[in-house]
């Protein structure tokens, strides 16, 4: 697993818990697969002339008349791809938890392993089961099969090493295959680091490229369907290994971006702090201002910079870690499961208070996949533990079921500790191995 950004030298300040108050919160959704937001300092390239960041002032509230999103829309990243048991038990977690959109990673490489040759019962059946528990559909758009990658590589660094005709091929496909049942499409994940861009030194017109030929499908097959662009990996990183994310969108801008998204995806993991941890603060205690949870705002005023205020921002991948084991490298920003309950919480009270409308969509990493263990990253993200039904939660997940939830003009009071609306989202008694947090 790659790693890009420095640990830092110093010890984190005093955690600082935001009080559950006011108003309410939001669903956020951790689809977090690598290890962008850390590295062992030897490991960094030697940095590039990094742009002046902004400093927010104004993010525009009052420019997001039309939203594509209620503002906030709670979603969580889930793996419901391949087992048919867990896949109905984990949507009636979704269910439960009161969050309306379901994030799932739908790999071109599964449904087309050879040109021409279709794979659909998969699709289907996630499909279907997400309307039957009546949740949205956010669909991940990637992982292309190997036929469709070019060899050679192309001349023009800013072209795709991909076939574009087939890849627009498949998301027009897909989409009208689903038209009217997959509510949102994200066009590709983390494109501005190289393990994400093709083992490729990352580019931005490369990227507008990849995602103008998927959008320009969608929207002739589904035009209602909304189109987010990738996640972007918050990172420090210069080439040839990343493209730090600020740096990024702005090149992604100067390639003319903003006709072919609706939404801007952005990730936004929290790095071991608080939610309401500034920028400048990060700054100043960490020695990088993108690490932390609100780096958000940092990315939404170069929006605003560029005359793309009317747009919202979508957080597809929000979370933090648990991992404080020993060996890894994971540990300098793990939390107990305590921590990860209330920052996640606290999260949504923030976007909630402060970044409507302009916060739409929010997913939180992850419902676990069913056979990953302790030796998986991602299991120490999750807010369950994996496993065959029934499975375990982790405090993340109740408390995130159980708080206030403002989406648009809809309200859902919080459930309050010892009530039966309360105790029904957690059914299955202490975790097998004793742990509370």
């Amino acid at each position: 697993m790659t790693q890009l950004s420095p640990s830092p030298g110093r010890s984190r300040p005093d955690r600082r818990l935001i009080v559950a108050g006011g108003m309410l919160a939001l669903a956020l959704a951790l689809a977090v697969v690598g290890a962008w937001w850390l590295a062992p300092e030897d490991d960094v390239p030697t940095p590039g002339p990094t742009l002046t960041p902004p400093i927010p002032r104004d993010l525009a509230p009052e420019a997001v008349t039309e939203p594509a999103f209620p503002s906030l829309t709670y979603g969580i990243h889930t793996f419901l791809w391949w087992n048919e048991t867990t896949r109905t038990y984990d949507l009636d977690m979704v269910r439960l938890m009161n969050f309306t959109h379901v994030k799932q990673r739908f790999s071109w490489e599964d449904m087309e392993p050879e040109r021409g040759e279709w794979h659909w019962q998969q699709a289907d059946a996630v499909v279907d089961e997400v309307a039957y528990r009546g949740r949205e559909l956010v669909a991940r758009l990637d992982g292309p099969p190997g036929w469709a990658l070019l060899d050679p590589l192309p001349d023009d660094p800013t072209q795709p090493a991909l076939d574009l005709d087939a890849w627009a091929g498949f998301c027009g496909t897909l989409a009208g295959r689903y038209r009217g049942q997959i509510a949102a499409y994200q066009v590709w994940n983390e494109p501005n680091l190289r393990r994400e861009w093709f083992d490729m030194p990352p580019n931005p017109a490369g990227y507008v490229t990849l995602l103008r030929a998927c959008a320009g499908a969608i929207r002739a097959a589904d035009p209602e369907a909304i189109i987010i662009s990738a996640g972007l990996a918050p990172t420090g990183t210069w080439l040839p290994e990343a493209i730090p994310d600020m740096d990024y969108l702005r090149m992604m801008y100067d390639a003319d971006a903003a006709p072919w998204f609706d939404v801007l995806g952005l990730n936004a993991p929290g790095y071991g702090e608080p939610p309401d941890l500034s920028p400048d603060e990060a700054e100043a205690t960490k020695g990088h201002r993108w690490m932390c949870f609100r780096h958000v705002e940092d990315m939404r005023a170069i929006m605003v910079e560029r005359g793309d205020a009317a747009k919202q921002v979508a957080l597809l991948e929000v979370g933090w870690t648990t991992d404080t084991r020993e060996d890894s490298d994971y540990r300098w920003h793990g939390v107990t499961e305590q921590e990860q309950a209330a920052y996640l919480v606290g999260a949504y009270q923030w976007a909630a208070e402060h970044w409507r409308p302009w916060a739409g969509l929010m997913v939180t990493i992850y419902l676990a996949d069913f056979d990953w263990t302790p030796d998986d990253e991602q299991y120490w993200w999750a807010i369950d533990l994996p496993g065959y039904p029934p499975k375990q939660t982790r405090q993340a997940y109740i408390d995130l079921a159980n708080m206030a939830k403002i989406s648009g003009d809809t309200v859902i009071p919080a459930r309050h500790p010892g009530s039966e609306e309360a105790t029904i989202v957690d059914p299955l008694g202490p975790r097998p191995d004793g742990r509370e947090d």
